[in-house]
């Protein structure tokens, strides 16, 4: 099972690649300019065949992929017939479609796995249901003769009993109703509760405790878990949410990646321990995908959904790492279309001839600066991910 879970990561990986390279592909396609090669993976030629004006192919090492588009500087030889679909030569609008296509899709990609997530497979949330009536409001970890009782056993609130809202509002979540319960510390609720098929209301003021430095409402009862499926119009609306919620996420661990890359290296060489909260390359996530699928502490449901949420959030960070306006990758040439757009514009208000486009070849030296700190870093990732793995403890 580990290995089969290692197997689906890098399928799912190898997808994800695939994907935001269609993006350049059919953006490119759609305004008329030139794919020359669609491949996956770099290196040695596996397997190819030619579609029209595109050679669609595999190559042996499955760390990555492109999409050849003709004119990418002014510099490329191009046959006569070919240079008005130059790359260079397109509008700015259409150079940030096709260069903004394949992050775009990973935000897709991820907000589509999670839809499926939250409608198709569900995912573990507390249910109404009470599991365990909690006999008192204890002031250590177990009752004390000095302890009050807790309010649901004071109330007579029992094991199997639902409850299903308060106050009048009825088909509440748990997560809605603890919501209302925290915020009523001393306040007269009413619940509503199902029991044995009939519907009951039951009385209660939650006791006051403090938690995290708030005062919140205690009930004293513990709620069954159990997987829940979202209808179309909540799983939609969860999937944004839980997108944003990436993406806030992605982008914080992106600002901060540069202050953790030195205990990296005390991870990676010094045998210091490995944050969990830490940095993480694609053996250590592939590794995590194995694990989750060997677990004997998830069902099969918790072991797909994990997944899922995991490849979810691998493409909208790699979508936002994308974007980064750093050459090579794809925010680079994004910032050196916008660039040259307000150059020209500049140039027009000032009346002076527009200068041709800006040739990117002139910023390699730049761009290999960043290559190789991209290759160090994911040496010492790999390193680290293989000598001293995280563990997740799942």
């Amino acid at each position: 099972m580990g290995l089969l879970g290692v197997l689906a990561f890098i399928f799912a990986l190898l997808f994800s690649v695939m994907v935001h390279e269609f993006g350049h592909y059919i953006t490119a396609k759609k305004f008329g300019m030139r794919v020359t090669e669609f491949f996956l993976g770099f290196g040695a030629l596996i397997w190819s065949t030619q579609r029209g004006e595109t050679e669609f192919g595999i190559k042996a090492i499955p760390a990555g992929g492109y999409c050849k588009i003709s004119g990418m500087t002014p510099n490329e030889e191009l046959p006569d017939e070919v240079k008005s679909r130059a790359f260079y030569k397109a509008k700015t609008s259409e150079k940030l479609i096709v260069l903004g296509a394949g992050s775009f899709l990973h935000f897709v990609l991820g907000f589509l796995l999670l839809f499926t997530l939250f409608f198709g497979i569900g995912v573990n949330r507390v249910l109404p249901t009470i599991t365990e009536v909690v006999p008192c409001v204890a002031t250590t970890n177990e009752c004390t003769p000095n302890d009050p009782v807790s309010p649901a056993k004071g109330a007579g609130l029992l094991v199997g009993d639902e409850i299903i809202g308060v106050d009048g509002n009825r088909d509440l979540d748990w997560e809605e109703t603890i919501a209302i319960v925290r915020k009523s510390a001393g306040k007269d609720l009413t619940l509503i509760v199902l029991r044995g098929g009939s519907e009951l209301e039951i009385k209660l003021t939650p006791a006051a405790r403090v938690v995290d430095g708030q005062t919140v409402g205690f009930l004293g009862v513990r709620n069954e878990i159990g997987i829940v499926k979202e209808g179309p119009i909540a799983a939609l609306t969860l999937s944004a949410s839980t997108t944003y919620e990436i993406v806030k996420g992605s982008v914080k661990a992106l600002i901060g990646l540069p202050s953790k890359i030195p205990t990296l290296f005390s991870e990676a060489f010094l045998g210091r321990e490995r944050d969990s909260q830490g940095l993480v390359g694609v053996v250590g996530v592939a590794r995590v995908s194995g694990e989750t699928a060997s677990s004997g502490n998830l069902t099969t449901s918790e072991k797909l959904a994990t997944f899922i949420l995991l490849v979810a959030s691998l493409n909208v960070f790699v979508g936002i790492f994308n974007l980064l306006p750093i050459l090579p990758l794809d925010g680079g040439h994004i910032a050196v279309a916008i660039y040259e757009n307000l150059r020209n514009k500049v140039y027009r208000i000032r009346g002076k001839e527009i200068p041709g486009p800006v040739d990117v070849e002139k910023l390699t030296p730049i761009t290999m600066v960043v290559l190789v700190l991209l290759v160090a870093l994911t040496v010492v990732l790999l390193f680290a991910d293989i000598f001293n793995p995280i563990n997740f403890n799942i």
